[in-house]
């Protein structure tokens, strides 16, 4: 499996950039997890919005939903120019009925509801779910392929079962949109400190910290993170990928 950052801000993108949306590939499947605001314009530099193969959403915040709509305008623009395409599966929870239907777009996107009790096959990809602490339904991912192992968390507080969930994956996508130094429960969000406390005690290979605040030194998260976990971690950034 290969992932890669295409945008990693929290709440909206800075200037130039874009808030939640990472691509993972696997055996010519190409599924983008999130679709923030900015994910378009940035995933056309190296990838385009024609060739996916699935789209799959934690949640309906605008920072990890806001560019669905471009996403289905491009792939019907590209239709009209002559580009043959499926239909595009966009994967999501059907808990927000409107936005839920906002998934489905003439011939171009289909909404398909993922039920979180539930493993979900998508090419190549196994994806399992858990329902995170965050102010709206919202859920963590561990998304599999030939033994390889990636959890993402989506957007939420710190809690116990995300251990097990996360146990032993060879990557860790955890949002940190707080410093060690404060509080995110009550938002929603993770700390530095959370996050290295959840890569550890998960045993996971290695922690990326994404989701990240518009304030403070970012580099201080990174060094928060590791007063708890000694393996490798690293600060998302556009296009940092990793292949398992």
């Amino acid at each position: 499996m290969k992932f890669t950052v295409i945008g990693y801000w929290g709440g909206y993108p800075k200037a130039n950039e874009a808030s939640s949306g990472y691509l993972l590939e696997h055996n010519g499947f190409h599924l983008l997890i999130d679709c923030g605001s900015g994910v378009l314009s940035k995933m056309q530099s190296f990838f385009q919005p024609e060739d996916l193969n699935g789209v799959i959403l934690s949640h309906y915040h605008p920072d990890h939903t806001a560019d669905i709509g471009v996403l289905q305008h491009a792939r019907l623009i590209q239709g009209f120019l002559g580009k043959e395409m499926d239909c595009l599966p966009i994967y999501g929870h059907s808990q927000d009925e409107a936005e839920f239907a906002k998934l489905s777009y003439k011939n171009i996107t289909k909404g398909i509801a993922y039920e979180p009790d539930q493993a979900l096959t998508i090419g190549p990809f196994t994806v399992q779910f858990l329902l995170t602490d965050h102010p709206v339904p919202c859920y963590a991912m561990r998304i599999e392929a030939e033994g390889k192992s990636i959890v993402y968390t989506a957007d939420t507080s710190y809690k116990e079962e995300l251990v097990s969930f996360s146990s032993g994956a060879d990557l860790l996508v955890c949002e940190c949109n707080f410093y060690g130094n404060q509080n995110g429960k009550n938002a929603g969000h993770m700390t530095s400190v959370d996050a290295g406390t959840l890569a550890s005690k998960a045993n996971v290979r290695q922690l990326l910290l994404t989701h990240l605040p518009h304030f403070g030194q970012i580099e201080q998260l990174k060094e928060e993170a590791a007063t708890k976990y000694s393996r490798l971690i690293s600060l998302a950034s556009y296009q940092w990928s990793v292949t398992l």
